[in-house]
């Protein structure tokens, strides 16, 4: 890293979900107070507060969108729900690019109603990256594609490790599509480290930014589980995840982007906003830095 580059907690970036309590104009005000550079978007709080307007408030603040979430849902079989899920992913790749950011994060889609066919969905996702990539890029933005847990393939997300979602992203060029390194869904997986490595290469040569690798994210893994197991994702330290392996892993493979916090929890999101954010800061410099 050269003496330039910016040091880890300058990297830190919030996702929106993390403190769902707080509306845009609180979270880009408390992300300034607290000295965090980048906020991870939604679209559904955004296109409510209005794109336009939500890239001036956060630019205003002197922060930068990191990530948009979310695009995909490919895997219809349906001809009319596959053209509009492409036209809505159209639709969020411009709006990742009119808030500034270069990274669109995409759920591929689970199986649909009656299916079995994993690798019939897989494919159908890489037919929408084929389409929609060229588009992403001629705006700036680049395709994330996000493995899920398995425990998200039948009704979610049917790439499920690292490696499926490289399988996908290595048919089409960089610029176009990338991948999500998330703790939460992949600190599981045994190959997961010779995966990372994978994705930092172009060639056989490790990339400054990152051949593959288009965002990272974070949250622990803690048990039991909650019902419905999506708002389960655990505070920085409060499970079992090497938080810092994963960081040192990502770096090793090229990536010097954003470290996004992305936890889905409603125990965070009953506290108070300003915190939960500083305890944020305090365990990402505990546990990841």
């Amino acid at each position: 890293m050269s003496d330039h580059a910016p040091s880890l907690l300058d990297r830190l970036s919030l996702n929106q979900q993390t403190l769902r309590q707080w509306s845009l104009p609180e979270l880009a005000d408390g992300c300034a107070r607290a000295g965090v550079r980048g906020v991870g978007l939604w679209r559904a709080p955004v296109q409510e507060y209005g794109v336009a307007a939500a890239a001036r408030l956060v630019r205003d603040a002197g922060l930068r969108v990191t990530s948009l979430c979310r695009g995909g849902f490919f895997t219809a079989l349906d001809p009319g729900e596959r053209a509009a899920a492409l036209d809505d992913n159209r639709a969020a790749v411009d709006e990742a690019a009119a808030l500034g950011t270069d990274t669109l994060v995409l759920v591929s889609g689970g199986l649909p109603a009656g299916s079995r066919d994993l690798p019939g969905a897989r494919e159908r996702v890489a037919d929408a990256l084929g389409e929609l990539g060229p588009y992403a890029a001629e705006r700036g933005v680049r395709l994330a594609v996000e493995p899920l847990h398995p425990m998200y393939a039948a009704d979610r997300c049917v790439v499920s490790t690292l490696a499926q979602a490289l399988d996908l992203a290595e048919r089409f060029p960089a610029e176009q599509v990338g991948v999500v390194v998330d703790t939460y869904h992949l600190w599981w997986d045994d190959t997961v480290g010779a995966q990372i490595g994978r994705a930092g290469r172009a060639d056989g040569t490790a990339q400054e930014n990152g051949s593959r690798i288009a965002a990272f994210q974070l949250a622990d893994w803690v048990t039991p589980l909650p019902e419905g197991v999506l708002l389960g994702r655990g505070q920085l330290g409060d499970g079992v995840v090497d938080l810092r392996w994963f960081r040192q892993r990502v770096e090793a493979a090229g990536y010097r982007g954003p470290v996004e916090v992305e936890i889905f929890h409603p125990a965070l999101w009953a506290r108070d906003g300003t915190e939960v954010l500083a305890e944020i800061v305090d365990r990402f410099r505990t546990h990841v830095g």
